[in-house]
């Protein structure tokens, strides 16, 4: 029964684009199932964004949308398919406006293996936390105007911001998510070349370290840890890193453990937000044919309702994600219920129903 003492989490429901429509819906019903086991209240909100949205409401990320979101404990957002929309001002990439909006500078992306799936490492658990807000991306640098222009058609010049405080507060957040795991973190970088920008990151991780003795630190530079990456990804625990970096690395190091359908991604801030994100994108080309992964989406649910069980104290939430965890791992060692991409014979459907048979309180 739920727990009557503890208020309902209000969490919001954003479909995307393309396969979004296929496994959000299968995470929201894994969740709303891990939810009723646990006793854990959630009040569901369905918002419009996207091509959908679009069509529907004139604009790709409509006002009431964010308006609603400022209310929220924290919302699933399916993949954006935002290279197909029609040029105009209303049909914008939501992405950068959620991050900036809501101040998510902290990508937590997860990596790990399982038998079975076509991993090329056994062993692997690590966890790529990526600065989210500045850095080369030039649609979330700048308050105004863009960080890439071209000053005449021979060259174009893009900018990177990096900020002490950007810098900071995603190391803090990295620093944190060691301390509660094995106390192991890498920072990366490129400082041997970018000396200001890459040394100003390396300046505020190396002065975190004094307020953190209980971890063990380390540093790489971008290019070795590509490489160990692939040789030894087992030595890692949580890496921090800047945003294009983080980009790059985060599918680098999906690619080990059975491809972008095992990438989930959680965007968290200083504040009590969280945003659920799985870090693939919206794959138009299986769109509607019921193929689709799942497991990212799944699992970057229930990295939201972790987040918020631990922040709110809500305990029910833990043991509604600790739940969830199970039930995927059980659901994965089931090559008919597993999707093509990572060896199985299942699709979105019998995968999703494979985690709702094993959920168990």
């Amino acid at each position: 029964m739920t727990n009557q003492s503890i208020p309902s989490l209000r969490i919001g429901i954003l479909d995307g684009d393309d396969i979004g429509h296929e496994i959000v819906p299968a995470s929201v019903d894994i969740a709303r199932a891990a939810a009723e086991l646990h006793g854990v209240a959630i009040d569901w909100h369905r918002l419009p964004i996207g091509a959908r949205a679009l069509q529907t409401h004139g604009h790709t990320l409509p006002p009431g949308t964010l308006e609603t979101l400022r209310t929220l404990d924290g919302w699933l957002l399916g993949p954006i398919g935002h290279r197909a929309y029609p040029k105009g001002p209303n049909a914008i990439n939501p992405h950068p406006i959620l991050r900036k909006t809501f101040n998510l500078f902290a990508n937590v992306r997860p990596t790990r293996s399982y038998p079975d799936i076509g991993c090329l490492h056994d062993g692997v658990d690590l966890v790529i936390v990526r600065e989210n807000n500045e850095g080369f991306q030039p649609d979330r640098n700048m308050v105004a105007g863009s960080g890439e222009f071209r000053p005449n058609d021979e060259v174009t010049l893009s900018v990177r911001v990096i900020t002490r405080t950007g810098s900071r507060r995603v190391a803090r957040a990295a620093f944190e998510l060691a301390r509660q795991r094995r106390k192991h973190l890498t920072y990366v970088h490129k400082d041997t070349v970018f000396k200001l920008g890459c040394g100003m990151f390396v300046e505020e991780c190396r002065k975190l370290a004094e307020e953190y003795p209980d971890v063990r630190v380390d540093d790489v530079i971008v290019d070795t840890f590509a490489m160990r990456l692939v040789r030894d990804p087992q030595s890692f625990d949580v890496v921090v890193t800047t945003n294009m970096f983080g980009d790059i690395l985060s599918d680098e190091a999906a690619g080990l453990v059975g491809g972008l359908g095992m990438a989930p991604g959680l965007c968290i801030g200083d504040g009590d937000i969280a945003m659920a994100q799985a870090t693939h994108g919206s794959a138009p080309d299986i769109a509607g044919q019921g193929i689709a992964n799942p497991y990212a989406m799944i699992e970057s649910t229930r990295m939201l309702f972790d987040w918020l069980g631990h922040s709110r104290g809500n305990e029910g939430a833990v043991r509604m994600a600790a739940s969830m965890s199970r039930a995927t791992t059980a659901a994965l060692a089931d090559r008919a219920a597993r999707t093509g991409d990572i060896r199985g014979s299942g699709n979105t459907v019998a995968f999703t129903q494979a985690v709702l048979r094993n959920l168990s309180a």
